[in-house]
């Protein structure tokens, strides 16, 4: 007899799948993840499957075992995936949403209606007359990779070389950034998070704040708003990140990531309802979850690889010395500047929680010995 649980089918197992495990198995949804391979991130807590996300045959056969299908990450291509959607397989977000996380061009075409920093796309370095500016690969970049600053045509004509067309966007002098995760069913019903600044060095981001100290009240409620109206637009299902420049009172878009993201990490401690739970929730089309917040503030800080090997030694340091500390741990390669875990803090003294978060990330980085 079949089980009336649905079986999910994440395409992707790294530390999104992993963190993805632990509500799937609290509501009984049997999980799969397509992994790149067996000590992938969340391989090592999930069933899987390794195999190549990029080869139709491998995903045709991979999506034959789920009822559904979604994505860890933007790379799997729209080809693959609209080739079984019309032999019927489920994915969500759908080929028709997906294409705005995955190309940039499309995305800012899509979204001409919204304040953005002015772009085009380009071929030929003498179509840019004005600098410094932002270069940007249309597809596959993240984590600063696949963005540039540009100060010269030839500079430009050097990153050209090697892209043969690029994303060109005006260079905004921003005060800050922030996110806003927003949720959205099949049927409509949509949720957001509090909007989160992103604190960023070198295009990585290092912490996020959620709620934006620097936001005020009502533009907040706009970026909100913005975000839940671009769900509709594009008709997202499932969860996304809509990240956007704060400029005064202006709000600038800046990206959209259809997943769950770095940004909403914080939400597995500090919301009632974590980003991955609600993305389940959203692509199972049952009722979302309540967003609200379970502390006046949520500071969640990246641990970055660095000069030390040993990731578990350290908590005998920070748990003692900040009892309060939640730590996620992706049990990934650690290699300079890799993601390879999270820690988040909760409570009401911000200057205190920022504090403690980054010791505890300079700590496990190798920054700092004591």
């Amino acid at each position: 007899m079949k089980s009336p649980f649905p079986r999910v089918g994440i395409i992707g197992a790294g530390q999104l799948g992993r963190m993805s495990a632990a509500p799937a198995a609290a509501l009984g949804i049997d999980l799969i993840l397509l992994a790149q391979s067996a000590t992938d991130s969340g391989a090592q807590v999930a069933e899987f499957e390794v195999g190549d996300y990029r080869d139709l045959v491998q995903v045709r056969e991979f999506a034959k075992k789920c009822d559904l299908l979604t994505f860890e990450h933007e790379l799997i291509p729209i080809s693959v995936v609209r080739a079984l959607e019309s032999e019927g397989a489920k994915f969500y977000p759908t080929s028709e949403s997906f294409i705005y996380s995955q190309d940039k061009a499309a995305m800012r075409e899509k979204l001409a209606k919204y304040l953005a920093p002015k772009w085009q796309v380009v071929t030929k370095a003498n179509e840019i007359l004005e600098y410094p500016a932002i270069a940007k690969s249309i597809s596959g970049g993240y984590d600063g990779r696949g963005v540039w600053r540009v100060n010269s045509e030839s500079e430009l004509a050097a990153i050209l070389a090697e892209n043969p067309k690029l994303l060109v966007e005006e260079l905004i002098d921003f005060d800050f950034e922030i996110s806003v995760m927003v949720a959205r069913s099949p049927h409509g019903q949509a949720a957001t998070w509090a909007p989160t600044q992103t604190v960023q060095s070198d295009g990585i981001c290092t912490m996020t704040i959620a709620p934006a100290p620097d936001l005020s009240e009502s533009l907040g409620q706009q970026a909100q708003q913005i975000a839940l109206s671009i769900a509709a637009e594009i008709k997202l299902v499932g969860v996304m990140a809509v990240e956007m420049f704060v400029k005064g009172d202006q709000l600038f878009i800046n990206e959209l990531a259809m997943r769950p993201h770095n940004s909403g990490h914080w939400t597995i401690d500090g919301s009632v309802t974590s980003q991955f739970e609600q993305h389940l929730r959203a692509i199972l089309d049952l009722p979302l979850g309540d967003t609200s917040m379970t502390a006046k503030y949520a500071v969640m800080g990246n641990v970055l690889g660095g000069d030390k090997q040993d990731m578990y030694r350290p908590y005998l340091h920070l748990l003692a010395r900040t009892p309060k500390l939640k730590v996620h741990q992706y049990r990934k390669e650690v290699k300079p500047g890799r993601k390879i875990g999270h820690v988040t803090l909760l409570g009401e003294n911000l200057v205190e929680l920022t504090t403690e978060v980054q010791h505890a990330i300079d700590y496990m980085g190798g920054v700092i010995d004591e």
